[in-house]
């Protein structure tokens, strides 16, 4: 993500280290530039008649970065009503929305059809709960194809024993409800999970849906969902897009000729638009010896990125106040009372308190999953764009602790 080997700057040339001081730690930050040559390495890796990128907007809702990618052409994927509002406040229209929910109630989908979003239905039930009542609200069908992807079990959810989805095995019940109740099907999906380096697995997929779509012929839309890998140890290894979108153009281009029209190929990326952008910026408090080990111990922990001890991710972490010097071996840990440890037997230049250490990848999911464990505040949100550093977000005070606490007159 820097750009010197002098000093550490984002690519507009704004240092690291003024971000740091300027605002204080800890600190998420976030290089627009990154998030756009992301979606245009996307976008142009295919060849299709129509092709959509909806931002899986989970991974980050910050409205300034909901701007920047919708600028780009990029519609929105959300999971809740909430991300939906976020959507609609971002000024993404409700057409270019599409709901995806997992596990909710009928409830929460009729209050997505009264803003009149794009629905992603994912289980019998609640479609033929919907079939009866919206019999004319087109709908997307999510379907669980039972392939096994993913980095690992947590981040897999297309397999078999998966909350998500449809199982194909059940397509004649599908079928048995679009037909009983009038439903308009227009759009079919698929996610297999995340951190996909193989671009079998999406030509496995895509194989599974086409082989279901021709049941379904008023279509607009194939998605796809996402999971490309991003690069996270600075070693290049994630998903060869450009092989990935040749494969999979020349497959729907000849599917289209079959199914007698173009359809819309939608991919709903998150981790990989914003991911690499990110940066979280942290001081350090204390350096601690022990009889095996020495801990670097942060002004964070898992109250600001949980990823690392939810799910054993791994992200890349820099000394950035050290340009040079001796590397030595540390642990990083945080400040909270868990055990959370960020990296064991990490390389680092030699550490000193008052340091400033940068955690890469850390635009998807990290903001996103904090919390106020220990009663600790949520750090600001800077993005960095067009040669200027803007506070998206500003951090949290006692007064945001306390402020939907209610205290009731019985003491």
């Amino acid at each position: 993500m820097f750009a010197d080997q002098e000093d550490y700057f984002f690519q507009d040339g704004i240092s690291v280290k003024d971000i740091a001081s300027h605002y204080d730690c800890p600190i998420y930050v976030y290089d627009g530039n990154i998030i756009e040559q992301q979606y245009r390495k996307l976008y142009n890796a295919f060849d299709l008649p129509r092709l959509q990128i909806n931002y899986a907007c989970k991974a980050l809702t910050n409205i300034s970065v909901l701007k920047i990618i919708k600028n780009l052409g990029a519609h929105l994927d959300t999971v809740s009503i909430q991300e939906v509002k976020l959507g609609l406040h971002a000024g993404f229209s409700n057409g270019q929305i599409m709901y995806t929910p997992n596990c909710v109630s009928l409830e929460e989908i009729r209050l997505a059809v009264e803003l009149g979003v794009k629905i992603n239905i994912d289980n019998l039930s609640i479609l033929e709960q919907f079939g009866q009542e919206f019999p004319n609200y087109p709908v997307c069908i999510r379907i669980n194809p039972h392939i096994l992807a993913g980095g690992n079990s947590k981040i897999s959810v297309g397999h078999i024993d998966s909350k998500f989805g449809i199982s194909i095995h059940q397509l004649p019940h599908i079928l048995r409800i679009v037909e009983n109740t009038g439903l308009t099907i227009d759009g079919l999906h698929m996610h297999t999970g995340s951190d996909i380096l193989d671009s079998g697995v999406f030509m496995q997929g895509a194989e599974i849906f086409l082989s279901i779509a021709n049941h379904f012929p008023d279509l607009d839309y194939l998605d796809l969902g996402s999971g490309f890998k991003v690069s996270y140890k600075n070693d290049g290894i994630e998903t060869d897009i450009e092989d990935l979108g040749k494969k999979l153009s020349t497959r729907f281009n000849e599917f289209f000729k079959s199914y007698g029209k173009v359809l819309n190929i939608i991919f709903e990326p998150g981790k990989f638009l914003v991911s690499q952008a990110g940066v979280f910026l942290a001081k350090v408090n204390v350096v601690k010896q022990t009889t095996a080990n020495v801990f670097v111990g942060v002004d964070s922990g898992l109250n600001h990125l949980i990823r690392p001890m939810l799910y054993d991710a791994y992200h890349r972490i820099e000394n950035i106040s050290k340009v040079s010097g001796p590397m030595r071996i540390y642990s990083i840990v945080g400040y909270i009372c868990e055990t959370d440890t960020f990296g064991v037997n990490r390389k680092l230049r030699e550490v000193n308190e008052g340091d400033i250490l940068a955690f890469h990848n850390a635009g998807a999911y990290c903001y996103q999953m904090s919390s106020n464990y220990n009663s600790r505040y949520r750090p600001a949100e800077v993005l960095v764009y067009n040669g200027k550093h803007h506070l998206i977000r500003r951090r949290e005070n006692f007064e945001d602790l306390i402020s939907n606490q209610v205290e009731p007159n019985i003491f």
